[in-house]
Parts: C-alpha cells; structure tokens; sequence
C-alpha cells in the first residue's frame, strides 16, 4: 500500500466516527505532519507512511516539537492502518 491509500482509509475513518480531518500544508515550513484530527480529547497531528517507511529526520523534529509544546496536541507517526485508527480512537473518546 502506498502513503496515499493510508490516508484515503484514515480520512474515511475520520469521517465514519465524527472526527475533524484536514490536510496539513504548510509552504513556508517543511516536515509538518501529513493529518490534522480533532476530537473532543484534543488535536492530534499524524504523519503517515507507506508500510516499512520511517519518517525523515525533519518530520521527527516535527513531531518532538509538537509534542513537548505545553498544549493539548499530540504528534505522532504512523506506517499501519490500525495504528491510526487507534490514535483517532483515543482523540476522540
């Protein structure tokens, strides 16, 4: 599977239980996480990957960094479809 087909599944996913999605592009600022989701336990910002693939050493300063902003948004990486699933479960609970 290719990074594109994750993220059709985690978008109709998003859909299926109520969560906000939205693309991430941000033109002035490379290595942003792919995904934006908002549930009622915060925001979480995920990177996806094809199967086997790891981020880039940029996406996971990213991520670091998102991560120990003091918020309510948590960032994290994924290369498995019931990985992301279970992050958007979790924000949305």
């Amino acid at each position: 599977m290719k990074e594109s087909g994750l993220e059709r599944m985690v978008v109709t996913y998003c859909k299926k239980v109520g969560a906000l999605t939205y693309k991430f592009i941000s033109p002035s600022h490379r290595g942003v996480p792919d995904r934006i989701v908002i549930g009622s336990r915060g925001v979480l910002f995920l990177e996806l990957k094809a199967p086997g693939k790891k981020p880039t050493a940029l996406q996971l300063r990213e991520i670091y960094l998102i991560n120990n902003f003091k918020s309510h948004a948590i960032a994290a990486w994924v290369d498995d479809y019931d990985q992301a699933k279970n992050l958007i479960d979790w924000i949305i609970d």
